[in-house]
């Protein structure tokens, strides 16, 4: 469990452990080497957080927020929390991470509703376990109400400065060097260096170092964690032209408005206030593809350039023409990137082709015929490292205090960044603060699953959140993600006292509302049958209970506000959970069972240093897989690619048998 902060600070939030710099009973000193680059301009902190993207930023905010000294680090302060893709927020599985970050005390929800041009809600068609929420933002605004929010931080300051070489002292961090020599101390250090490791960038035949178009790449820091032994691969990813506005027949579109009510993404967010704007659907035709075919060995990817691994499921325009070949069209989304912009993002037209090649693929777009180009499309490649190398708190298992967060670790997207770096910032504070490790499990949250995922089985691909990847998905819902987990968010010192009481309060009446629905019979009446043929539901011929009725999927809670309504007025998030718990009671039950046995095996552990060349009957292949990956649990052990049912049987065994029990 995690320890509990005591006392309250006068804002309501906890009061944070304090651990600035390496003072009495702080558990680890500074070795004399370090001491002797310190002097009265050259502070000592507890960490650095390197790279000031989603991760980062979550990173230091989460640490800062518990009572660290933290310095954020960015190549360019211009650039902080940008958005150098998508102008989006959110999606498939993606808004649940976005919502699990808020419940804990993130930053990125609140950023995102003081950004947001457009919100949408996916899968609303489906079951309430893949509703996901979506936004379309202003990127500037972002940027800009992200950067306050660091700069105005506590215990947070934000410095410019290229990192070159981490400082260690016998195997443990000590702090980092920036390309000017000067070194800045510290007790733990959190990568966060998106796609700045050896980026490179790629427009037709022209490749450049950048760790995004027009920014500095990181190489003499690959260089040194390549020195250090760590295992690096080799990733690509990419972003389509943005086009002038002005210049786009929008006609020629299908316009994709907001929701007329949009609900925030932050369960902290009272209003919203900014204009909402639509986007705009067209699509490809053959004309487009003949161009990108007759064209192929003149793009990056295809012209043999590009060596990092793509992401199939985000497909870069030149692999959609080859490997959908029978298609006549492929989807162009337009998306506004701000309000006071003219940039607009083409969604769908990824590509590394010449930007002569490039003009000629927009304009063959109905509707894009006088589109001017903006900023060219281009691919990427970067490192990253083998997240098998990491433990499960993100900390590396080569070099201890060394934390790593988003596209070092072979993920995508800003989402799953900003819940990495969450989760690192909050272990290298505990760390510091000699607190409990912070790690969620898979029947948590989808960080839970993702962070699992990552150190179990690695990833040879751009790693992306999906729904299917959750096995207890139906728990894990974005609508639940403050019950879930507020209270740890508590506990950790980055959710206040009003906030809990108000979760306390909802489940309270949750569970209220539930019980009285459960003892409520509705009998058989003309007037009522009515109502149910008006709903389309089948009549009553004999008294129900007003739960049965409320599982029938065309009935929902306006059966029990009009038939037998509550005292006084329910709020409708209490609502919400009444009606899917209700409706899917016999799905969520079976998934609490599923989780117990889960937790089961989670809970039988494997000692970290763990002899397994000892045991008998394993292949070669899976003993070095539990030698390199060190498994937590017999849980964890399970999955790990290739592990099957006789190898697990014959671990347990061998565990037993350590443990005398054999």
């Amino acid at each position: 469990m995690l320890e509990a902060n005591t006392g309250l600070s006068p804002t309501g939030i906890r009061a944070p452990h304090r651990c600035n710099g390496y003072g009495a009973g702080s558990g680890l000193q500074p070795k004399e080497p370090l001491r002797t680059i310190v002097s009265g301009h050259r502070s000592i902190y507890d960490i650095i957080v390197v790279g000031a993207g989603h991760a980062g930023c979550e990173a230091a905010l989460a640490a800062a927020r518990m009572g660290c000294k933290v310095l954020l680090l960015a190549i360019d302060l211009d650039k902080v929390a940008s958005m150098p893709c998508s102008p989006s927020i959110g999606g498939m599985a993606k808004g649940q991470l976005v919502r699990e970050i808020d419940a804990l005390g993130g930053e990125m929800a609140k950023i995102t509703d003081r950004s947001a041009i457009q919100y949408r809600i996916l899968n609303t068609k489906k079951g309430p376990a893949v509703h996901s929420s979506r936004t379309q933002n202003d990127k500037k605004r972002y940027h800009a109400a992200m950067k306050s929010v660091v700069e105005h931080q506590p215990g947070l300051e934000l410095k410019q400065a290229l990192v070159e070489r981490l400082v260690l002292e016998e195997g443990v961090v000590a702090g980092v060097e920036d390309q000017t020599g000067f070194v800045y101390p510290s007790r733990c250090v959190v990568l966060a260096t998106g796609t700045f490791l050896s980026g490179l960038v790629h427009v037709g035949s022209r490749s450049f170092p950048a760790g995004r178009a027009g920014e500095f790449a990181s190489y003499a820091l690959a260089e040194q964690l390549k020195d250090l032994s760590f295992s690096l691969g080799r990733m690509k990813t990419g972003t389509p032209p943005r086009l002038k506005r002005s210049s786009i027949d929008f006609s020629r579109f299908t316009s994709q408005d907001a929701e007329t009510t949009p609900r925030p993404f932050s369960h902290f967010t009272q209003t919203l206030s900014i204009p909402q704007l639509p986007s705009y659907l067209g699509k490809t035709n053959p004309a487009t593809h003949r161009i990108v075919r007759d064209n192929l060995e003149r793009s990056a990817l295809y012209g043999g350039r590009i060596h990092g691994v793509s992401a199939r499921y985000c497909p870069s325009f030149e692999d959609k023409i080859v490997k959908f070949s029978d298609r006549d069209h492929h989807p162009v989304i337009l998306e506004p990137e701000g309000l006071d912009t003219e940039e607009v993002y083409a969604s769908g037209l990824g590509n590394s082709l010449p930007l002569e090649i490039q003009i000629d693929v927009v304009r063959s777009v109905d509707g894009l015929e006088s589109a001017e180009i903006m900023r060219p499309a281009y691919a990427i490649e970067y490192d990253f490292v083998d997240p098998i190398q990491l433990k499960k708190t993100l900390e590396t298992k080569k070099v201890t205090g060394l934390f790593m967060a988003g596209q070092i670790n072979g993920t995508s997207g800003y989402e799953e960044a900003a819940a990495q770096g969450l989760w690192a910032g909050i272990n290298a504070a505990c760390q510091v603060q000699g607190r409990p490790a912070f790690v969620l499990d898979r029947s948590q949250a989808y960080m839970g699953v993702m962070v699992d995922d990552l150190v179990t089985r690695g990833t040879r691909e751009p790693y992306r959140m999906f729904t299917s990847r959750a096995e207890y998905r139906l728990m894990l819902r974005e609508d639940n993600a403050d019950l879930r987990l507020m209270h740890i968010g508590h506990e950790l010192g980055l959710i206040g006292d009003h906030a809990l009481k108000d979760v306390q309060e909802r489940r309270r009446q949750i569970a209220g509302e539930m019980a009285r629905i459960r003892t409520t019979v509705i009998k058989p009446s003309p007037e009522f049958n009515a109502y149910l043929q008006r709903r389309g539901s089948s009549a009553i011929s004999t008294g129900m209970g007003m739960d049965r009725l409320l599982k029938r999927a065309e009935l929902d809670y306006d059966l029990v506000r009009t038939w037998a309504p509550p005292p006084e007025a329910v709020d409708p998030r209490v609502v919400r959970q009444v009606e899917i718990e209700l409706k899917y009671e016999g799905y969520i039950q079976r998934q609490l069972s599923e989780i117990e046995k889960f937790r089961d095996v989670e809970t039988t552990g494997i000692p970290e240093a763990f002899d397994y060349s000892g045991i008998h009957g394993l292949s070669n292949e899976i003993r070095e897989k539990l030698t390199a990956i060190r498994p937590a649990s017999l849980g964890q052990a399970s999955r790990i690619d290739g592990m099957t049912p006789a190898a697990l049987s014959i671990l347990l065994i061998a565990l037993r048998a350590r443990r005398g029990n054999v």
